[in-house]
């Protein structure tokens, strides 16, 4: 299936915004990079679709303030994960 970058870009927003997803989970979930998913996230989707735009601008803030603590968290499970198999 063909897509235009305006269709795939609402899309995209559609899915970010029903899964309260990340960039990143959903260029995985789509199969495109994360770059491309930003760009079509920030710069065409405002033109195909200004109110899933500003909702979608929101989910990114909101990402962006909690990305530290994510990362705080995955580094932790990854420490937990290794002293587990040593003290097994």
């Amino acid at each position: 299936m063909i897509q235009t970058d305006k269709e795939r870009s609402v899309i995209l927003g559609e899915y970010m915004i029903s899964h309260k997803a990340t960039v990143r989970a959903t260029a995985k979930e789509f199969g495109i990079s994360k770059s491309t998913v930003h760009k079509d996230l920030t710069d065409r989707l405002c033109c195909a679709s200004p109110k899933l735009y500003k909702q979608v601008k929101e989910l990114l803030e909101v990402n962006k303030r909690e990305r530290h603590i994510r990362g705080g968290l995955a580094t932790k499970h990854k420490y937990e994960e290794r002293n587990k198999m040593y003290t097994s």
